[in-house]
């Protein structure tokens, strides 16, 4: 049995540290399939949750009643409830937009591509993190809805909606399994119905199995793009305009690297108090976060370099506006704005150097946090502060969001938050069929 598919008893040493070069095992605690499905469905199954998710479901729903406000108040009004102005026409509502966008991007870089490469970590996370990007994207496609008349958005529209839809079917495709587990343990009347219609009469039988993988393959192959070009394609918003800051080749791939950077955050954001919280610690594993801390340094260095190399390049050629606009951005007054970002998206995550910080939990949930927040700044830097100083000193101006941006931007976390905490509920956060396949049970005894 190789070391990469070794399974442990739960509470039992980790006999590989002997070996420095072994890696840490995938599954910890379940040693056969029953284990595996007993583990997962039991979070469905439980008549009640813990109390924490009581406590997160309130604090997320009330915010989203919040945000259903905010949009009502905002279109019986008009878009001057923001602190929208001339030359500022741009602010909190697309800095939201391109942050949500990001933040869907994880979860397809973790199901699509890690799947294609035949990465077998991917498969204790792929599951939350394949429902966040739908429900990232939901957040996201609400902001152009409600910016309808200030900016000309249909590409983008279309991009995430076709981002949208791929990323659904992959992420059902993956579900049609363990929902058929589900349908097959329900007690309930309404449980049976629900799950069976969502089954789409799975049987498990080999041609069952060779359709769904053969599907599977294809979704992936066809998500895969979709990472490179949904966000390219929005950093065109700004890359095609002539506006010093924005008119920039370096964005198509400062973009993806940063969404992938942002979206992972997010991902270790929801997996440490997910594992903690129901009690998965043996199948999201220290080996799960220590993989995705290393594509978070990795990436991290990634946008470090674009922020370095937008200085060299507005160095480099010589036009005194572009020159002026990114040391306004460092030393103008939007610098606490501009340092908050370096500091949470570079400085911070240097400390994934050190393997106690990339084993510690909770380090990595503070971490995920402050780059979380560095995220949303890098938006808010790229779009505010280049449009706030133009060409000309006399259309210079400042910008400031009023309290409805503020509830908005706090109720578009309230609605990520309340679908997920749904998802969490009702259906299986980990893929116990993909999980099982890992396990000992599917390779040939003796194989080294």
């Amino acid at each position: 049995m190789s070391v990469e598919t070794a399974v442990l008893p739960a509470g039992s040493r980790d006999n590989t540290t002997t070996d420095p070069t072994a890696r840490a095992p995938l599954v910890l605690g379940p040693t056969d399939y029953a284990s595996v499905t007993e583990r997962v469905c039991r979070i469905v199954e439980m008549p009640t949750p813990p109390r924490a998710w009581y406590v997160a479901f309130g604090i997320a729903a009330s915010l989203t009643g919040i945000l259903g406000l905010m949009i009502l108040y905002l279109i019986s009004t008009g878009v001057g409830v923001w602190g929208l102005n001339k030359p500022i026409s741009w602010g909190f509502d697309i800095t939201n937009f391109v942050f949500w966008v990001g933040i869907g991007h994880a979860g397809t870089l973790i199901s699509a591509i890690l799947y294609l490469f035949r990465q077998r970590w991917r498969t204790g996370i792929n599951r939350f993190a394949e429902a966040m990007t739908i429900f990232a994207v939901i957040c996201a496609l609400m902001f152009p809805g409600i910016h309808v008349g200030r900016s000309p958005l249909l590409w983008d529209f279309f991009a995430v909606g076709t981002y949208f839809t791929v990323s659904l079917c992959f992420w059902y495709m993956g579900l049609i399994p363990d929902i058929a587990t589900l349908r097959d343990r329900a007690t309930g009347k309404i449980r049976q119905i629900a799950y069976g219609i969502a089954a789409l009469g799975w049987r498990g039988s080999n041609r069952h199995w060779h359709r769904y993988e053969r599907a599977y393959l294809l979704l992936a192959g066809l998500a895969t793009p979709l990472v490179l070009s949904v966000h390219s394609i929005v950093s065109f918003d700004f890359a095609t305009s002539m506006l010093p800051g924005w008119h920039a080749t370096i964005f198509p791939p400062y973009f993806v690297a940063g969404a992938i950077f942002g979206g992972f955050a997010m991902v270790l954001l929801l997996a440490v108090p997910c594992r903690e919280w129901f009690g998965l610690k043996d199948l999201i594993t220290p080996r799960h976060l220590e993989n995705m801390c290393k594509i978070l340094l990795a990436t991290g260095m990634m946008v470090g370099y674009a922020y370095a190399m937008e200085f060299f390049i507005s160095w480099y050629g010589g036009n005194p506006v572009e020159g002026f606009v990114f040391i306004n951005r460092a030393f103008g007054p939007y610098a606490w704005a501009y340092w908050t970002m370096v500091i949470c998206n570079v400085a911070i995550p240097q400390a994934f150097w050190s393997r106690r910080a990339r084993t510690d939990p909770w380090i990595i949930f503070a971490i995920a946090f402050f780059v979380n927040v560095g995220m949303w700044f890098e938006r808010f830097v790229i779009i505010v502060t280049s449009l706030s100083r133009d060409f000309l000193p006399s259309s210079w101006g400042s910008y400031s969001p009023t309290w409805v941006e503020i509830l908005t931007l706090a109720g578009s976390f309230g609605l990520f938050f309340t679908l997920f905490l749904l998802f969490l509920r009702f259906l299986p956060m980990v893929a116990m069929a993909e999980v099982k396949a890992i396990l000992p049970q599917p390779h040939h005894e003796g194989r080294s």
